[in-house]
This record gives structure tokens, sequence and C-alpha cells, in this order.
């Protein structure tokens, strides 16, 4: 089987076949028609600012996508936060890239949503370990795109084993509930110690100690068991047995430190999202986030046409003309004509990606992360507290 899981293929997507049908039926009638225009079109979510920030990412895709078709095209940096006006332009004949719209599309849409979740998680614990969980949560041909927003968003690493191949990077956890049934109540010690003699020592100690037991007992049981080589403690309780779950934590960390063992941390995940961190982030010292990230709506982007042959064009709702993006001293966010005066200060934000068909701009995710924290700040990302 060539195919086994039945997913869309890099040819494709690469073709144009990854389509709506009606791009192809467009294709059909202007061919027949002799029509070829030269446009503009825009990529937006929102054509006027709203007062809420999103990531945009996905533009290393499109690039990939659109390089070699006589195109121009802008976009705003990877990572840069965006709020309303176009976060890309493409400029050519209309059937250059006609096809390529529904994929583009969903190039940065999801992947946008998912970056957008994570730095809502970022910024609810700037100071705690915050990982991605959520892998398993979409289709495994996908993982590597959540992985990735996520750590574009400044998470501090992930789950998945074969996303930290294609991303470079190694993936991080320790072990499920499943590793202690198999060892069974009573023996969670066995456990333990059989993953401490078998993991590489660059593997931190996490034990898991919400199995069987309370979560303090084994948590102690832990400590006890493994002495300096525990690093910490994850606490995974159900959802329908937390209560209060920050006094769990808390009681969880009164013991360990009651009992000598200051040194171990206590990381938290099940269903963690951004308000769980705020209200955990002074009592645990780490969290594993993953819904929030894979369940994230995707941004709504559309692409719409806004010049034919040199004149201003829009459907109803929609602006016409080809505009630019600028980000102002006070972090705010303007949308103006591109050929008109810019605001005063203002930094525009739509930068040069393919010329010609050729690619003139590189990518780097360090970076890319970089902006996005940097940007966060000046806009006031998630400011709620």
């Amino acid at each position: 089987m060539t195919n086994p899981f039945g997913t869309v293929p890099a040819e494709a997507i690469l073709e144009g076949d990854a389509t709506d049908a009606y791009f192809e039926r467009t294709r059909t009638t202007l061919e027949s028609a002799g029509k070829n225009p030269h446009v503009v079109a825009e990529v937006t979510a929102d054509q006027f600012p709203t007062g809420e920030f999103e990531v945009f990412t996905g533009i290393e895709d499109v690039a990939t996508l659109l390089e070699g078709r006589n195109v121009d095209v802008d976009a705003l940096p990877d990572g840069q936060l965006f709020d309303g006006g176009p976060v890309m332009r493409i400029e050519g004949p209309y059937l250059e890239f006609a096809e390529l719209e529904t994929s583009l599309l969903g190039f940065c849409s999801q992947p946008s949503g998912f970056a957008t979740a994570a730095l809502e998680a970022r910024v609810a614990g700037p100071d705690s370990l915050v990982l991605s969980f959520g892998a398993r949560h979409v289709h495994p041909s996908i993982a590597a795109t959540v992985e990735r927003a996520s750590l574009l968003a400044g998470l501090d690493g992930f789950s998945h084993v074969a996303a930290g191949e294609i991303l470079g990077r190694e993936a991080g956890g320790t072990m499920p509930h499943a590793l202690m049934f198999c060892f069974g109540e009573g023996n969670q010690d066995e456990a333990w110690e059989a993953f401490d003699e078998a993991v590489p020592e660059d593997v931190p100690r996490i034990a898991l100690t919400d199995t069987f037991w309370d979560e303090v007992s084994e948590s102690l049981l832990a400590a006890e068991t493994l002495g300096d080589r525990l690093d910490g403690v994850r606490i995974d309780t159900t959802s329908s047995r937390r209560g209060d779950f920050r006094h769990i934590i808390r009681e969880v960390r009164w013991e360990l430190d009651a009992h000598g063992y200051e040194d171990v941390d206590v990381f938290c995940s099940g269903g963690i999202g951004p308000d769980a961190i705020r209200n955990l982030r002074d009592v645990a010292d780490g969290f594993g986030v993953g819904s929030h990230i894979t369940s994230a709506p995707s941004v709504d982007f559309s692409l719409d046409i806004v010049e034919v042959e040199g004149e201003p064009i829009s459907k109803r709702g929609k602006l016409s003309g080809v505009k630019q993006v600028y980000r102002t001293p006070d972090g705010g966010h303007h949308v103006a004509l591109a050929d008109r005066e810019s605001p005063e200060d203002g930094d525009p934000l739509l930068e040069p990606l393919i010329r010609d068909g050729e690619l003139v701009r590189e990518f780097d995710l360090e970076e890319a992360s970089e902006r996005c924290l940097t940007d966060a700040e000046r806009v006031g990302f998630g400011s709620t507290d």
C-alpha cells in the first residue's frame, strides 16, 4: 500500500490537486474564455483591528507551495502577531495560484490557531516549565505541525518522537499510567526503580504519582525510593477525582518539603490550560498542555482578490486596494493602503517572501520564537492579570 492511512500526498498539494472543486471549474472557465488577469490577492482574518491578537505561522509551507510560480508574495514574518488586515499578499496572473488557495489557507489557519493557544499557555506561566502534550489529539500526519507551533510560541518542549525527528529536537516525557499498571498496585516502587535503571541518564526522573493511592503518599514513596535521583513527580489526577486541585498540589508540595525533598519538582498535567496554569504556577513547577492547544479553533483566514489589472476591487463587505499593515510604537496594529503615507513611526510588517517565483527569505524557528515572544510582550498579549 502506497498510502495506507488515506492522507493527501505531498504531490497532490504541490500540483494543486488538493483543492476545492470550484477552483478547478474556475480554471476551466477562464481558460475557455481566454482570461487570466493580473491580480493582487490578500489573505486576511479580519478587515480591521479588533483588539484581539493572534499568532501568524505556516508561512514556510506556503513558501514551498508557491516557490517556482510566476508570482510575487509578501507576508508577515513567521511568529508575528497580527490584529486585522492582510497577513499575506500575492501578485501575479490569477491562474498561477488559483487552485492553491485551499492548501495555502490550510497551511496558515490551523497552525496559527495552535500557536495562538500555545502562546496563551506560555504567557500564563512565564516562569514555569510548559510542555506540549497534545499530539495524541490530532492525526499523526500533522503532529510535527502541532509541536512546531508550540515551540514557536515559546513552549519548552513536546512529547512526540517522530515530530522531534522532523524538527531536529528531542521529544520529552517519562512514564504513563500503563507502566504503573504493568507492575501493579503495591509495586509502584518497583516501577520507578525499573524506569530509573532502564532509561538513559539524561532523561529526567519524573515519577507518576497518582495511579493507585493518594497523591501525597505516592509522591513521598517515589522520593524515598529514588532519593536524590528523583527530579520531580507528575500529578495527572482525573478531573472527576480532583476536587480542589490546587489544594492537592499544595499538599504534595508541603509534604515533600516537610520530609526534606525541597528539590523535587511538582509537574501537573491533564486538562491543563491557561487558567489552570495561572491558578497553580505559584505551587507547581511545570505543566503539560494538550487539548488547549490541539482543540484551538483555526484562524478563519480567507483569500480575496483586491486588485485586477491595477484597479481596486472587492466583494461586498471586504476592502479593496493593496494594503500594508504596521506595528506602532504603542503596540498597536494599523491597516492602511500601501500607496498612502504610513502611520508615524509605524513599522511595516508585510515583507518580501517570493520575487519572480524565487524564495527571498530564510526561516529559523529560534528567531521566529523570539519574534513571537517579543511581539507578544509589545502588544500586551494575554495581559489579564
